[in-house]
């Protein structure tokens, strides 16, 4: 883990998207200490659709509310369902591919045949048709684009346990008996773990993209909470008018993706130098 972390960070790329990330995060963090605003205080009917200022370095929008503050905001609630909805998609993708790659036959037909129909589906679609059915609330949000995001993971898993199952390690464990949650916990489950690390790095990038446009279409996070999607769809019938309201946090999203794209390439080039 030593040597992966020094390979990572003499990466240029991924020191350049650790630091993005890293200044985002901050912010989001530490904004109840900073923020001179409420993300959701009006601050007046003569600061109405206001442009960047020093006082307001985003602008104002079309209620008064501090742009700048409500992007900090956003990235806060964004980052935490992304974050979320990767790790429960990751546990729900490793368990199945776990299962799949090593049981093989029946199990392995079924559960793979399964995400194939799934993977079928247009994931917009799916999204939007389960969202009309969970509650609309962040944990109904993040358990939905969970149980949309697994599918890939499991595949990625499923392949590496078979280019594993016949080593000698794992044949050795099936001598001494062990069962098979011990061999999937123990000596399979550690040895996926760095394709996994890259995919969730990835990943929430990806989710964060999702996110936004669900709330775009109004099907994601709900007003009067601030995330960055539901920000650009609040500012995006006024462009010609007040263009900081959406272009602000657009700018936010590109440099999210854009670190996190950076640094998983970083660490899969850390993990597995052929894949550069």
């Amino acid at each position: 883990m030593r040597a992966v972390l020094l390979q990572l960070l003499s990466d240029r790329r991924a020191r350049i998207g650790i630091f993005v990330i890293g200044i985002l995060a901050l912010l989001a963090l530490l904004a109840p200490l900073f923020l001179p605003y409420d993300p959701a205080e009006q601050l007046g009917y003569d600061l109405l659709q206001q442009p960047p200022s020093l006082a307001h370095p985003f602008g104002t929008d079309q209620v008064g509310r501090d742009v700048f503050c409500r992007v900090i905001a956003g990235i806060r609630l964004s980052l935490t369902i992304a974050t979320a909805a990767v790790l429960f998609s990751l546990t729900i993708g490793v368990c199945v591919g776990l299962l799949a790659g090593y049981l093989g036959g029946l199990v392995d037909t079924v559960l793979m045949r399964s995400v194939d129909a799934a993977l079928a589906i247009p994931r917009v679609l799916l999204l939007l048709v389960l969202l009309t059915v969970f509650p609309t609330g962040i944990v109904g949000l993040v358990c939905v684009l969970a149980l949309t995001s697994w599918f890939n993971t499991s595949r990625l898993v499923r392949a590496e346990v078979l280019s594993l199952r016949e080593r000698g390690f794992v044949v050795a464990t099936n001598a001494l008996g062990y069962g098979t949650l011990r061999t999937l916990a123990k000596h399979l489950a550690p040895n996926v773990i760095g394709p996994v690390i890259v995919a969730a790095t990835l990943g929430i990038g990806h989710m964060i993209l999702i996110e936004a446009g669900l709330s775009y279409l109004g099907a994601g996070v709900q007003r009067p909470m601030a995330s960055l999607g539901r920000i650009i769809e609040e500012g995006s019938t006024l462009l010609h008018q007040a263009w900081w309201i959406s272009t602000f946090p657009g700018i936010v999203i590109v440099l999210i993706v854009i670190g996190f794209s950076l640094v998983g390439d970083g660490l899969r080039d850390a993990i597995d130098p052929k894949s550069s």
